[in-house]
């Protein structure tokens, strides 16, 4: 089978196309090279050489045309996530080129067997809670007023009573606090409903947050496991926001890669979501301790910073019995995962000043915020 990543140079689609070489696939990658994740513009080295490499935007018809032509299956990987306010971005990137993907396979009659796009448990944004009478919430985004007093947790809404209790969410929710999570929503809409009605088989996979090597060094996006382990391996302790109790779901990177090959494989797979997620809850407390521990700073204790970051979820745990039902389920650690991303971090040679670049965008953007009360 021959496989078309867009996106593939990047982290998960590198290694997604890694593990079909490895099956005898052949793989073919589009990829436009974005900057700050690929820092220059350069095709990294780490893309093995068997792969057919070409350069191109996923909303440039043309480009996507070349891409599409001469392939049997399709992971759409390719998206826009960032900080920055460019509303209209994320959906031409993530919504659009995925609509477009349709089109032309429709258009030009490509015999492609199925369609795999990379969603995001931004999707679920705070997900499912139960109220104290154990009635379902899905609570939006927590207002600004409340954290600059430093109440971190849920609070209740009209006709619900307190204290909010998360659960792990399932893919029958669909909550999304920011313009990332709702073209993700649209992104799933798009693929799973044209793939139905033209006969294409489609499969949404909701990622939580993966983690491993090839995570982009320069991204500020790129979460937890980046921001932390730059932190020690300049000799910092991480700035951990909120009170650390705040509840995270992360997933090895190679758990990610077996999700994707399975759904491949799997008929029972069309037209299905499925949430690929690490099936346990994490503290960011408890993750700092993890990577303190992976650098080996044995003295170190994981301290709330007084800061926080508008627009971040409280707590988000997938539910991930649907996908186990296909006889998936995640094998690597936390620890696993941070101890990887360690080993290749230090052969990438990150530059000094990335932290300080990130928290000064941040801040410009408006990001990261202090209590004030």
């Amino acid at each position: 089978m021959k496989v078309l990543i867009t996106g593939g140079a990047g982290f998960i689609g590198s290694h997604t196309a890694d593990a079909l070489l490895a099956r005898g696939h052949q793989v073919r990658v589009l990829d436009i090279l974005q900057q700050p994740v690929h820092r220059g513009g350069a095709k990294p080295a780490y893309l093995d050489p068997e792969i057919e490499f070409m350069i191109g935007d996923v909303r440039n018809e043309a480009a996507l045309l070349a891409a599409l032509r001469g392939v049997d299956a399709v992971y759409h990987l390719a998206a826009f996530q960032d900080y920055l306010p460019e509303f209209s971005r994320f959906f031409s990137t993530n919504v659009t080129s995925t609509a477009l993907i349709y089109e032309l396979i429709l258009r030009e009659k490509l015999p492609i067997q199925k369609v795999i796009v990379a969603s995001s448990q931004a999707a679920l944004g705070e997900g499912l809670y139960l109220d104290a009478e154990g009635r379902r919430a899905l609570p939006g985004l927590r207002p600004d007023a409340q954290l600059r007093k430093g109440i971190w947790d849920i609070q209740p809404g009209l006709g619900q009573t307190g204290p909010l209790t998360y659960q792990a969410t399932d893919e029958t929710v669909a909550n999304p606090q920011n313009c990332y999570g709702t073209s993700k929503i649209a992104q799933e809409n798009a693929a799973l409903n044209l793939g139905k009605m033209y006969d294409i088989p489609s499969v949404a996979m909701r990622y939580s947050i993966v983690q491993g090597p090839r995570q982009s060094l320069y991204n500020a996006y790129s979460g937890a496991c980046r921001i932390f382990s730059l932190s020690f391996h300049v000799g910092r302790d991480p700035v951990i926001y909120e009170d650390g109790n705040q509840v995270r779901d992360f997933v090895n990177y190679l758990d990610v890669v077996d999700a994707n090959l399975t759904v491949l494989e799997d008929d029972r797979a069309n037209y299905e979501m499925f949430n690929v997620g690490g099936g346990e809850a994490v503290t960011v407390g408890e993750f700092a301790g993890v990577v303190g521990d992976v650098f080996d700073a044995t003295n170190y204790q994981p301290k709330a910073s007084g800061k926080y970051r508008f627009g971040d979820t409280r707590h988000i745990l997938s539910d991930v019995s649907k996908l186990k039902a296909l006889g998936w389920k995640p094998q690597r650690s936390t620890h696993d995962s941070v101890t990887a991303y360690r080993n290749w971090m230090e052969t990438a040679a990150p530059a000094a000043d990335i932290l300080e670049q990130s928290d000064k965008m941040m801040a410009a953007l408006g990001v990261v915020r202090e209590v004030t009360t």
